[in-house]
């Protein structure tokens, strides 16, 4: 195996900016997935108290019908608020961990509007006396809101199928993203068509006060945080293109100035959508972290040409106008438990929330350690910054450099172990591609540390 050592050179004290904000409201991961589950009762208590008899098989897969359509219904309220970008979750549960209970509760919310779907149609034609097919023709044709229904499931099944695993990875990122506000369209229709015909609000006030409530509630949160702030940030900030700098074959550094830049509430780690401005980028917002500290009158990014919208920027113009929305992201300091040592292992372009962490993290002289993985000499991003900061911060810099069949798998409990002393008593910031991420946490798990002092981001979210 093949791993440089930059060593520890005794320059300087440096504990660290501690630059983490630790007055922002964070919402536990276990606290939200309770007020996620609380729901479900909620949502059953209206069916139960909508319903006053169920008898002979019509009723019963009338009933399932209803009961899978009221729980595919909260399901979408629930992943849209997940992804509106509420600065409490946010900086609470991370983006990526959100993304990851949309995507998989994106695929319980199609199996249950589905499963609606069928079941209703086919209770309705056990009670009508006909079949299934019939029964679809009449419903669709006689009830316009039911015909509503079905373009919504049609969506919410489209849209689920471009997030299959096996199709994402076909499609840009620009055209699944912006696919996806189909999903707004299916919720509109889907909640117009409950309140009209589900025997469960028709005749209850109350039941209609509170899924106006839930749905309103989310409508505004999407609408202040995903369309709103990010305008009123563009004004009170004025971002633009300071300049670009290489910064190695095929990353560019892009360096951001504006107004007030401390009210942003940036820490290290985080990131921000971006939406530069131009003539070909300004319809797509694409998430990219900071790769230095925060500062009151400048920001930096850095991009590896990873397709159109990435390579683009390379060829930014100073002065073109920027707007950011964020901060996102719960990959900060603030997660770090006192007293532990610090452990930061970066792969590839997932350096650049780790140079700023590597900066700025509070740490004793001695107690922090980046290890570095890339592909090549070139590949690495950041070198002279990065022994700069280890020599002024007295902290540990190892590179692993070459292809993975000439250096093997650095990301062992072994390795690890050798590395860096005291393995177990480390706090651990992981980033990178997905496939080393997992293995970079299963051998840190393996070597004896606990998940909850492994803090973990992919950037393939």
């Amino acid at each position: 195996m093949s791993i440089a050592s930059a060593g520890r050179v005794a320059t300087g004290a440096g504990t660290g900016t501690g630059t983490g904000r630790r007055g922002a409201v964070r919402a536990h991961p276990a606290a939200v997935l309770s007020v996620i589950a609380a729901g479900v009762p909620a949502v059953l208590g209206l069916w139960w108290c909508g319903t006053p008899r169920v008898a002979g098989l019509g009723d019963w897969l009338s009933g399932a019908g209803r009961i899978t359509g009221l729980l595919a219904a909260y399901g979408i309220a629930v992943l849209l608020a997940l992804m509106a970008r509420i600065p409490p979750l946010e900086r609470g549960v991370g983006s990526d961990r959100l993304a990851r209970w949309h995507a998989m509760g994106g695929r319980y919310v199609v199996a249950l509007a589905t499963a609606h779907t069928l079941l209703i149609i086919w209770g309705y034609a056990v009670a009508d006396g006909t079949d299934v097919a019939s029964e679809t023709v009449t419903l669709n044709l006689s009830y316009p809101d039911v015909l509503a229904a079905t373009v919504a499931v049609l969506l919410l099944v489209g849209v689920g199928i471009i997030s299959a695993r096996a199709i994402r990875p076909l499609l840009r990122y620009e055209t699944w993203f912006h696919l996806h506000f189909y999903t707004y369209l299916a919720a509109w229709l889907a909640f117009g068509h409950q309140l009209s015909t589900g025997s469960e609000f028709v005749g209850s006030p109350v039941a209609r006060t509170a899924w106006y409530a839930l749905y309103l509630g989310v409508a505004a949160a999407l609408a202040w945080y995903r369309f709103l702030t990010p305008v009123r940030q563009a004004l009170r900030h004025r971002l633009r293109v300071d300049r670009v700098e290489p910064e190695a074959p095929g990353v560019v550094s892009v360096y951001l100035s504006g107004r007030r830049l401390g009210r942003l509430r940036a820490e290290p780690g985080q990131f921000f959508r971006w939406r530069f401005l131009t003539r070909d980028l300004w319809w797509s917002a694409n998430p990219y972290s900071l790769s230095a500290v925060p500062q009151p009158d400048e920001l930096r990014i850095t991009v590896k040409d990873l397709g159109d919208q990435s390579r683009r920027l390379a060829r930014l113009r100073p002065g073109t106008w920027v707007v950011a929305e964020g901060p996102s992201g719960a990959f900060t300091p603030g997660r770090r438990r006192h007293g532990r040592k610090v452990l930061l292992v970066a792969g590839g372009v997932g350096i650049t929330p780790l140079r700023a962490l590597f900066e700025s993290i509070p740490a004793a002289p001695g107690d922090l350690t980046l290890l570095y993985r890339a592909r090549s000499e070139e590949d690495l991003v950041f070198r002279t910054e990065l022994e700069e900061i280890a020599g002024r911060r007295e902290a540990a810099l190892h590179y692993c450099v070459g292809p993975r069949d000439q250096v093997g798998d650095p990301f062992t409990p072994e390795v690890l172990a050798r590395l860096v002393p005291e393995l177990a008593r480390h706090e651990v910031y992981v980033c990178g591609p997905t496939g080393m991420t997992g293995a970079a946490v299963s051998a840190l798990r393996a070597a004896g540390i606990p998940d909850r002092h492994i803090h973990h981001e992919s950037f393939e979210f």
